[in-house]
């Protein structure tokens, strides 16, 4: 029988071995449905899911209670760094839940309670967010404002009262924001950044028609190609934003800072027609 040694087999084999043995915790990173909901039920109203894989998984009406057509109550969570690329969030609570950093493109957050919620850094490309809670009264207060730090919200369907949120260097490149005026039979919903932070935001290309910004901080926001008809910019800071390219037909500048603002012909410190 031959004892001879083979180096090179030797060293194939640990290769092996040590690609299955990383396999599992990888693997266990992918969280199914049952596990998140016994997560739930163990966390006693604090979550950790960072770093979990729930990427297309449905949360809608998961809770301890079964099915719930409110959504899952989420609130207080940790997902920092989760993949929840292409997940349904419909209803699904977020209140003072830690997003940071978690992959939310695609998803559908429609209905979705954020108020207090961190998504810094979060991935929000191509997601939809339509009639999303912000607050527990009839407006945004401060005390319930939600953060978007360096987020990215491009070619995202939006229909959010974001104001008084931290939005400072959000991408919103593409996004949709512009108000159906045909279909209002329930009163105006638009997106709003009232009183919002939003410094060198990106709204290339967006469509932001009747959207508010008044008294908006968006000191070298950038609406280079934006649609901005009928959109209300009243008191907010635009020192240095770069209008290059915008529709600005029946925009509302009354009261603005347009100090170093360029791309308005004329320049005006009311209505641009």
């Amino acid at each position: 029988m031959s004892r001879t040694f083979n180096c090179a087999a030797w060293r194939t084999s640990v290769v092996v071995a040590l690609f299955l043995v990383t396999i599992p915790s990888v693997a266990a990173d992918r969280l199914t449905a049952d596990e998140v909901r016994a997560s739930i039920a163990a966390s006693k109203g604090r979550v950790d899911l960072s770093g979990k894989d729930l990427s297309g998984m449905d949360l809608a009406g998961l809770d301890l209670r079964g099915a719930n057509l409110l959504g899952a109550n989420l609130s207080g969570a940790d997902l920092s760094g989760a993949n929840l690329s292409g997940a349904n969030l419909h209803g699904v609570k977020l209140v003072g839940a830690n997003l940071t950093g978690v992959d939310l493109s695609r998803a559908d957050l429609t209905f979705a309670w954020i108020m207090r919620g961190n998504f810094t850094r979060a991935r929000l490309r191509g997601a939809t967010l339509q009639t999303v809670v912000t607050s527990t009264g009839m407006d945004n207060t401060p005390d319930q404002s939600a953060t978007f730090v360096s987020a990215d919200l491009s070619d995202a369907s939006i229909t959010v009262n974001f104001s008084f949120d931290d939005l400072r260097g959000a991408r919103f490149v593409r996004a949709h924001m512009t108000v159906d005026m045909r279909n209002q039979s329930m009163g105006l919903l638009r997106t709003a950044f009232e009183s919002a932070r939003l410094t060198g935001a990106d709204f290339t290309g967006a469509g932001l028609g009747h959207v508010t910004f008044r008294f908006a901080k968006l000191r070298h926001a950038r609406f280079v190609g934006a649609d901005l008809r009928n959109a209300d910019f009243a008191g907010a800071d635009l020192t240095g934003v770069d209008f290059t390219g915008a529709n600005v037909h029946d925009a509302n500048f009354e009261g603005a800072t347009l100090s170093g603002a360029t791309g308005l012909a004329p320049p005006t410190t009311g209505s641009a027609k």
